[in-house]
């Protein structure tokens, strides 16, 4: 019966070192960006969406204060419009993923 080889691997194991697979890239960029740079691309991409979460927030913001000072109609209707600006800004994401789709398409 033949002896089997060592079990150790020829190069040494580093645990803060990701493994090296060849062929393989952990990133798909070559280089990585940054939050700005993603933001900006990423708004590039569907303008339409940081608009819809800037008007949800509003929304909500402006529904609080009003119903912090006791005015419950206005606060009621802020809501009311903070729920359509989360379905305008989820479809909107939505329509840029199908648009995205898509493009990548032949």
């Amino acid at each position: 019966m033949a002896t089997p080889g060592p079990a150790t691997p020829e190069t040494s194991f580093k645990p803060s070192q990701p493994p090296v697979v060849e062929g393989f890239s952990p990133s798909v960029y070559r280089n990585p960006e940054g939050f700005t740079e993603k933001f900006l691309r990423k708004t590039r991409e569907n303008p339409v969406v940081p608009i819809g979460c800037l008007g949800t927030a509003a929304a909500l913001t402006y529904g609080l204060y009003c119903f912090h000072r006791g005015q419950s109609q206005r606060s009621q209707l802020m809501m009311r419009i903070r729920i359509a600006s989360q379905g305008f800004t989820v479809a909107a994401i939505l329509v840029g993923i199908a648009v995205s789709a898509m493009k990548s398409r032949p």
